[in-house]
């Protein structure tokens, strides 16, 4: 009979590409967690692995199969977790994604919340990019995803937790800054500072940006806000800013944050968690807390 653990070296291989890194990610020796692997192709009648002296690869029924176990695992894992939830839905272990451009903004203003309506949770943060989030939620690696829903997330039961305005940022010299309301057809001919590629915020604020005639400034590229923020504070162009991001910063004298006018540029924030996930009562709970600590902040 296959066990579990197979499974899971088969899994880690697949994620590490390494048998060495694989082996650590299980908490086994290498010479263990090879030997099994072995011992599952043997059982199987098929090569799963392909090994190389640096590195090593699944083969074509290894790719095929290792769809199977993640499958699995992850409904192992549901079966576990619903069984705690039986015992107590409010307590234990829950791992959240979110993604660079909202954690570090978002969580000062719900976690304590969280762990005042959630006492005997145990939260485990976990922030990546969206693609990267996405494929850990689909595999069971995650609870439960906060970030702006997009068309892709539909396989994923969405709650709606509170629509984020997008602030233009500019120098305090720019022509905009002494304009009362600003719209979005004011950006016309500007071009706009934005993050590199694989940030979904480029993608919505572009989105605008193209809509009313602005173009990207393709000569530079941030990996954060921060490094946005500082670009823009030093006259070196503008920018969309989220709101939480905007506003933690609203003291800057080198940037003028100017806020649009209804209809305003948003990105709306959802929690994302699978369907039929074992303990809704639980994200419930915290959709409830997270939109009532956010209350007042951004609506």
């Amino acid at each position: 009979m296959i066990k579990l653990r197979d499974l899971e070296y088969l899994s880690a291989i697949d994620e590490h590409k390494h048998f060495g890194q694989a082996a650590q990610a299980c908490f086994v020796s290498q010479p263990t967690l090879s030997g099994q692997l072995m011992k599952l192709e043997q059982q199987l009648g098929l090569q799963l692995v392909e090994r190389h002296r640096r590195n090593v690869m699944l083969t074509p029924a290894g790719e095929q199969l290792v769809k199977d176990a993640h499958k699995v695992l992850q409904a192992a894992n549901d079966f576990e977790r619903s069984a705690k939830a039986l015992l107590d839905p409010f307590a234990g272990d829950l791992h959240v994604g979110l993604i660079p451009t909202l954690a570090p903004y978002l969580l000062p203003h719900i976690m304590s919340g969280l762990n005042k309506t959630l006492p005997n949770i145990k939260f485990y943060l976990h922030e990546n990019q969206t693609k990267v989030l996405l494929e850990q939620l689909d595999q069971g690696k995650l609870d439960v995803l906060v970030l702006p829903y997009l068309s892709e997330m539909e396989k994923f039961d969405a709650y709606d937790l509170f629509d984020e305005p997008l602030i233009l940022a500019t120098p305090k010299n720019h022509r905009l800054v002494g304009k009362k309301q600003l719209e979005l057809n004011d950006l016309h001919g500007e071009k706009i500072l934005t993050l590199a590629d694989g940030h979904c915020l480029k993608d919505q604020a572009m989105g605008y940006c193209f809509a009313a005639g602005a173009n990207e400034d393709t000569s530079f590229q941030a990996t954060s806000l921060e490094t946005l923020r500082y670009m823009v504070g030093s006259g070196m162009g503008i920018t969309l800013l989220p709101a939480l991001a905007a506003y933690g910063h609203a003291h800057d004298e080198s940037i003028h944050y100017g806020e649009f006018k209804s209809p305003a540029p948003i990105r709306g924030i959802s929690l994302l968690v699978r369907p039929n996930y074992s303990r809704m009562v639980c994200v419930r709970k915290i959709v409830a807390s997270i939109r009532d600590s956010l209350n007042d902040v951004v609506n």
